[in-house]
């Protein structure tokens, strides 16, 4: 009789210590990946695609990737791209965003592809800021991947402040053409994937003048290589700007124009336009063109979330088949996992994980209610959603870094190494803190919002303030603890409410000592940032808690409201100080809060490795595989660590040779001379 497991990872032949993990599983790790993906459909199509998947030899890595030179991993990367769309139609429903994005995290992996911004930044502008006569032209082409295109916004000079974009589109009167110029060598778009050596399009961000005046950025699409050469048109200086952290299979690239003419019909006119006669027809919102970026920031959080995972998979898997030193049981040397010390580095982690992909879910749904607004001509939502996905942005992918750097560091020696893949999730990860707007620019872009919101309730209009922050105007009443999650928000509403008041009061008195307003926003950016990430941390955490309420499953509830305490004490603890300051927190709760971390690493290590098995990672998508060449073998499924780690090595090109040259020029006539 074959025994049925809560956990579905367990296979015969696997490292006994793992198989011993995963039957002390308390849930069902089918029902949670439900849980964690949104629906049963996704997550079992997820499986299903990565078993589809596993079976088409060309799609697997064809060598070691730590191994390959760059323009090795470009080749590679392509390679696979294309063979992937080749069998696209019949492996994934082409409307499905969701799994477009699985199937491409499995077989590409992290590491980029010419590919990769077309679908998430060069199709999207093209939807949302296109007319239908521009989709008719272009939209077809580019989702049949007639061309490919990429999204230009960063310039080798400014980056987050969008508005001091040098690029320039000016309209001619006389022939109904942008001119695209490039004036100074700070101007050179700088880093849009896919733009160096693969793109032959761009939807371009420059300042769009007529008759000499400017009306600030707009999006144009834009020709920038001949379609059978694939030379670069005349007027266009375009290349790879070198390797970087991470992302290497893609070219990164600089673009600049000399006076390059593109027809009036170029500039993405859904929202705004330019007539013939040069009359401006100015969009309904002023931030109407950052929708895109708002889209994007929205599935920053689950994206994130997802890197933080995969790097916790890899840790904790390792962390229970990894023995090290003795406890009570002298006789066989105790797991890793075992010690307080790593569950404190890899939990906390864990829940923040979870906290972040539900957080993002949370988010998209308000995005695509944003979106049926603005289709509808309502942009009232916009103001409120881009603060809080600039404060989204920036804390996740800061705490997403640090997950992910003490995931490494809890697997010892081993994770220095590229065979454990956390530092190549690493450098695709913390690419997350500067592109999309650099975090403390985005902090800071979410405090004009709190100050604005602040400066309300002190008027006394608290029926003003959106419902994120009708808590600035909420009474403070102290909270007993003991009494469950929402004692916990509102400690963290005090917290989050004082912050924001002493940061605007600061702002305020600085101003009114004489000091400009820009000064005195920049003498208190410290503060406001501050009130920023407190104001954001206080959203994921009720997010996490409206998640966890709204689950059905009792099995699958107990072990998220064990996952969901452990986030709300660890993240309580940290910023603790803010409520002991003035009172509001004791000394008593600050002790039973510490308390009840530690009681939370004890209920979640019997499900550890379930909570981690439950993304349902396969090894092909962490790169475990040593049988299809690829490269990560400390987190493989089967926990078969050691083996796989001497097989890596062995792979190494330079034990292609005894001798390396290496010795034979330099080592060898060294130690010859030393001896005469």
């Amino acid at each position: 009789m074959t025994m049925v497991f809560l956990n579905k990872e367990i296979r015969d032949g696997d490292n006994p210590d793992l198989t011993e993990e995963r039957k002390t599983a308390t849930f069902d790790t089918n029902k949670m990946a439900e849980v964690i993906y949104g629906s049963e459909k996704l997550a079992r199509r997820r499986r299903e695609i990565s078993q589809a998947v596993s079976l088409i030899p060309e799609l697997a890595d064809s060598k070691p990737l730590p191994f390959l030179s760059r323009n090795e991993k470009i080749l590679e990367s392509t390679r696979k791209v294309t063979a992937l769309n080749e069998h696209l139609p019949r492996l994934i429903n082409m409307n499905d965003e969701d799994e477009a994005w699985h199937i491409h995290s499995e077989v590409i992996g992290f590491e980029g592809n010419p590919l990769a911004l077309h679908h998430s930044l060069f199709i999207p502008p093209l939807v949302i800021q296109g007319s239908d006569e521009q989709h008719e032209k272009w939209l077809g082409r580019a989702k049949r991947r007639e061309i490919i295109g990429c999204y230009a916004q960063t310039e080798l000079g400014h980056g987050s402040n969008i508005r001091k974009l040098e690029t320039t589109a000016t309209y001619s009167l006389s022939t109904q053409e942008f001119i695209l110029h490039t004036p100074t060598i700070n101007a050179l778009k700088w880093w849009p994937g896919a733009l160096g050596k693969s793109s032959n399009h761009a939807v371009v961000v420059a300042s769009l003048i007529i008759k000499e005046q400017n009306y600030g950025p707009h999006l144009f699409m834009v020709q920038i290589r001949d379609e059978q050469s694939h030379e670069p048109l005349p007027g266009i200086a375009v290349g790879d700007i070198g390797p970087k952290m991470a992302f290497n299979g893609a070219d990164n690239g600089f673009l600049g124009f000399n006076n390059f003419r593109i027809p009036r019909g170029n500039l993405l006119n859904r929202h705004c336009n330019v007539e013939v006669d040069g009359t401006y027809v100015r969009p309904p919102h002023d931030k109407m063109n950052y929708a895109g970026m708002i889209r994007v920031r929205s599935r920053m959080a689950a994206e994130q979330g997802t890197f933080m995972a995969q790097a916790l998979t890899i840790a904790v898997r390792y962390s229970a088949v990894r023995r090290q030193g003795f406890l009570e049981n002298k006789s066989q040397e105790v797991k890793v996992l075992d010690y307080q010390t790593q569950q404190h580095r890899l939990f906390p982690a864990i829940a923040r994980s979870y906290a972040f992909i539900f957080c993002g879910f949370e988010t998209i749904q308000k995005y695509e209610t944003l979106q049926n607004e603005m289709n509808s001509g309502n942009v009232s939502l916009m103001a409120d959603l881009h603060a809080l996905t600039s404060g989204i942005k920036s804390v996740v992918t800061y705490q997403t870094g640090e997950g992910i750097e003490q995931a490494r560091m809890a697997c010892g020696g081993h994770g220095y190494s590229m065979a454990s893949y956390i530092s190549e999730i690493y450098g695709c990860a913390i690419g997350g803190c500067t592109y999309e707007g650099e975090n403390m620019v985005m902090l800071l872009q979410l405090a004009r919002y709190l100050v604005k919101s602040v400066e309300l309730a002190m008027r006394g209009k608290p029926g003003d303030l959106g419902p994120m922050v009708a808590y600035l105007a909420y009474p403070d009443i102290k909270v007993d603890l003991v009494t469950g999650p929402e004692a916990y928000v509102k400690m963290f509403q005090h917290i989050s409410k004082r912050q924001s008041i002493k940061a605007t009061e600061k702002f305020h008195r600085k101003m009114e000592s004489g000091v400009s307003r820009d000064e005195a926003w920049n003498q208190c950016a410290v503060e406001l940032t501050r009130a920023s990430r407190l104001h954001t941390r206080l959203y994921i955490i009720e997010t996490f808690i409206r998640r966890v309420d709204s689950i059905e499953d009792l099995s699958i509830k107990m072990v998220l409201t064990d996952l969901m305490n452990l986030h709300l004490n660890y993240e309580l603890l940290d910023v603790a100080s803010y409520a002991l300051e003035d009172g509001f927190m004791s000394s008593t709760q600050m002790g039973f809060i510490k308390n009840q971390l530690y009681s939370s690493l004890e209920k979640i290590r019997p499900n550890a490795v379930s909570l981690v098995d439950s993304f349902q990672f396969s090894d092909l998508q962490l790169r475990s595989n040593l049988l299809n060449f690829l490269f990560q073998v400390l987190g493989r499924r089967d926990g078969h660590v050691y083996q796989n780690l001497f097989e890596w090595a062995k792979s190494s090109p330079l034990n292609q040779t005894e001798v390396l040259p290496s010795v034979t020029q330099y080592l060898k006539p060294m130690m010859e001379k030393a001896k005469l």
